[in-house]
């Protein structure tokens, strides 16, 4: 994984204006935790790298806060919280030592804008929006998914699909 930072601020705030998240399922956080592993290690683009990790923050996020309301824990700042401290972590990457150039926030832009940055935030959106068309789907066709693994594949497929547009203007 590469860089961050601002993300705390841009996701968080995103986020915060979406109000709560339902949680997405372990198979999704699993899948997006491969994906960004992956495309660490194949030397992918920044902004592609973001996307993921923000999909998989929010997953973390999503999921943790859903653990918590289940537990009994309702009051919305600790869920702030949650976020705030699940995308913090991800901000590190900027704060700690890494002894790479291309670590350093705004080393590669898009934009004018940090491309992990900007990756986290559109990856964190797209996520997010995926998730609650799914739930719309849902609710519109009496509880009922369209297909198996539906709520794993909208997701997943909007980052995919997000990923091959950023490719395709990279490239």
């Amino acid at each position: 994984m590469k860089k961050l930072s601002a993300i705390t601020c841009g996701a968080i705030a995103s986020m915060t204006v979406f109000g709560s998240a339902n949680a997405f399922c372990p198979v999704c956080t699993v899948a997006v935790g491969a994906g960004l592993e992956s495309a660490r290690v194949m030397g992918v683009s920044d902004v592609i790298t973001g996307l993921w990790a923000g999909g998989l923050m929010l997953s973390l996020a999503a999921w943790t806060s859903n653990y918590m309301t289940a537990h009994g824990i309702r009051n919305r700042l600790l869920h702030l919280l949650n976020y705030i401290i699940y995308y913090g972590l991800l901000a590190l990457i900027y704060v700690l030592p890494a002894g790479h150039p291309t670590l350093r926030f705004g080393a590669v832009t898009m934009w004018g804008i940090d491309q992990f940055l900007l990756g986290t935030v559109v990856g964190s959106t797209v996520f997010f929006l995926a998730g609650k068309w799914y739930e719309r789907i849902k609710a519109k066709n009496g509880g009922h998914a369209w297909f198996p693994f539906q709520k794993v594949v909208w997701p997943l497929g909007a980052l995919a699909i997000t990923t091959l547009i950023f490719w395709m203007i990279i490239k």
